[in-house]
Protein backbone atom coordinates (compact mmCIF):
# COMPACT_ATOMS: atom_id res chain seq x y z
CA UNK A 1 0.00 0.00 0.00
CA UNK A 2 1.02 3.82 -0.74
CA UNK A 3 2.25 5.76 1.80
CA UNK A 4 4.30 9.00 2.25
CA UNK A 5 7.26 7.75 1.30
CA UNK A 6 6.23 4.94 -1.86
CA UNK A 7 3.61 8.00 -3.15
CA UNK A 8 5.69 8.87 -5.31
CA UNK A 9 6.43 5.71 -6.55
CA UNK A 10 3.33 4.46 -7.45
CA UNK A 11 2.02 7.55 -8.64
CA UNK A 12 4.96 7.21 -11.54
CA UNK A 13 4.13 3.64 -12.07
CA UNK A 14 0.69 4.39 -12.91
CA UNK A 15 2.10 6.60 -15.69
CA UNK A 16 4.12 3.91 -16.76
CA UNK A 17 7.58 5.63 -15.30
CA UNK A 18 9.73 3.43 -13.86
CA UNK A 19 11.45 5.76 -10.79
CA UNK A 20 14.65 4.64 -8.48
CA UNK A 21 15.39 6.52 -5.44
CA UNK A 22 18.76 8.63 -5.68
CA UNK A 23 20.38 9.58 -2.16
CA UNK A 24 21.10 13.51 -2.00
CA UNK A 25 24.37 12.67 -0.15
CA UNK A 26 26.11 9.49 -1.61
CA UNK A 27 24.29 9.70 -5.23
CA UNK A 28 23.82 5.67 -4.73
CA UNK A 29 20.51 4.15 -6.35
CA UNK A 30 18.03 2.17 -4.67
CA UNK A 31 15.13 0.49 -5.12
CA UNK A 32 12.65 -0.08 -3.30
CA UNK A 33 11.91 2.86 -1.89
CA UNK A 34 12.24 3.30 1.96
CA UNK A 35 13.31 6.01 4.47
CA UNK A 36 16.90 5.99 4.18
CA UNK A 37 19.76 5.52 1.82
CA UNK A 38 20.78 1.81 1.73
CA UNK A 39 24.64 2.84 1.07
CA UNK A 40 25.19 5.81 3.64
CA UNK A 41 22.20 5.72 5.89
CA UNK A 42 21.51 9.31 4.55
CA UNK A 43 17.81 10.64 4.78
CA UNK A 44 17.99 13.13 1.77
CA UNK A 45 16.47 11.06 -1.17
CA UNK A 46 15.32 12.21 -4.33
CA UNK A 47 13.87 10.21 -7.48
CA UNK A 48 15.62 9.25 -10.29
CA UNK A 49 13.96 7.68 -13.72
CA UNK A 50 14.78 4.70 -15.04
CA UNK A 51 15.76 4.30 -18.42
CA UNK A 52 14.10 0.45 -17.96
CA UNK A 53 16.36 -1.72 -19.28
CA UNK A 54 18.37 -4.53 -17.70
CA UNK A 55 19.95 -8.04 -17.33
CA UNK A 56 18.34 -11.39 -15.97
CA UNK A 57 20.69 -12.29 -12.82
CA UNK A 58 18.83 -15.11 -11.91
CA UNK A 59 14.78 -16.59 -12.54
CA UNK A 60 13.00 -19.82 -11.93
CA UNK A 61 9.50 -20.93 -13.28
CA UNK A 62 6.75 -21.98 -10.95
CA UNK A 63 4.63 -24.31 -11.62
CA UNK A 64 2.49 -24.74 -8.84
CA UNK A 65 0.43 -21.76 -7.73
CA UNK A 66 0.84 -19.73 -4.80
CA UNK A 67 -3.39 -18.71 -4.08
CA UNK A 68 -5.84 -20.24 -5.83
CA UNK A 69 -7.06 -18.62 -8.95
CA UNK A 70 -3.50 -17.65 -9.77
CA UNK A 71 -2.10 -18.62 -13.53
CA UNK A 72 0.77 -21.01 -13.97
CA UNK A 73 3.56 -20.89 -14.99
CA UNK A 74 5.01 -17.88 -14.38
CA UNK A 75 8.51 -16.75 -13.82
CA UNK A 76 9.99 -14.79 -11.05
CA UNK A 77 13.24 -13.13 -11.86
CA UNK A 78 16.14 -10.77 -10.21
CA UNK A 79 16.89 -8.29 -13.08
CA UNK A 80 19.53 -6.10 -12.80
CA UNK A 81 18.85 -2.66 -14.14
CA UNK A 82 21.25 -1.22 -16.36
CA UNK A 83 21.76 1.79 -13.16
CA UNK A 84 22.85 -0.89 -10.76
CA UNK A 85 19.37 -1.66 -8.63
CA UNK A 86 18.31 -4.83 -8.57
CA UNK A 87 14.29 -5.92 -8.63
CA UNK A 88 12.68 -8.76 -7.82
CA UNK A 89 9.81 -8.59 -10.97
CA UNK A 90 8.46 -11.40 -13.07
CA UNK A 91 9.25 -11.83 -17.04
CA UNK A 92 6.31 -12.04 -19.25
CA UNK A 93 5.73 -13.28 -22.77
CA UNK A 94 7.40 -15.64 -24.80
CA UNK A 95 11.34 -17.55 -23.27
CA UNK A 96 12.87 -19.42 -23.21
CA UNK A 97 14.81 -17.21 -20.59
CA UNK A 98 18.17 -17.30 -19.61
CA UNK A 99 20.48 -15.51 -17.26
CA UNK A 100 22.47 -12.43 -18.82
CA UNK A 101 19.27 -11.95 -21.01
CA UNK A 102 18.39 -7.92 -22.02
CA UNK A 103 15.72 -6.84 -20.89
CA UNK A 104 13.35 -4.17 -21.05
CA UNK A 105 10.32 -2.76 -18.09
CA UNK A 106 6.98 -3.67 -19.22
CA UNK A 107 3.67 -2.82 -16.58
CA UNK A 108 1.02 -5.02 -15.27
CA UNK A 109 -1.87 -3.80 -13.86
CA UNK A 110 -3.48 -4.73 -10.64
CA UNK A 111 -6.97 -4.76 -10.76
CA UNK A 112 -7.97 -3.42 -7.69
CA UNK A 113 -7.15 0.41 -7.74
CA UNK A 114 -4.98 1.73 -10.62
CA UNK A 115 -2.04 1.19 -9.60
CA UNK A 116 0.50 -1.07 -11.93
CA UNK A 117 3.74 -3.33 -11.83
CA UNK A 118 7.14 -3.12 -13.56
CA UNK A 119 7.82 -6.41 -14.79
CA UNK A 120 10.07 -7.58 -17.78
CA UNK A 121 10.34 -8.85 -21.32
CA UNK A 122 12.80 -9.98 -23.62
CA UNK A 123 14.59 -7.33 -26.19
CA UNK A 124 15.19 -8.25 -29.53
CA UNK A 125 18.88 -9.96 -30.19
CA UNK A 126 19.88 -6.68 -31.96
CA UNK A 127 18.69 -4.01 -29.26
Amino acid sequence: MSDEITAPWWAAAREGRLLLQRCTECGHLQHYPRALCTSCGGGELGWRESAGFGVVDSFTEVHRAASPGMAVPYVVARVRLDEGPVLLTNLVGEGPWCCDQRVRVAWRDLPEDGRRLPVFESLPVDS
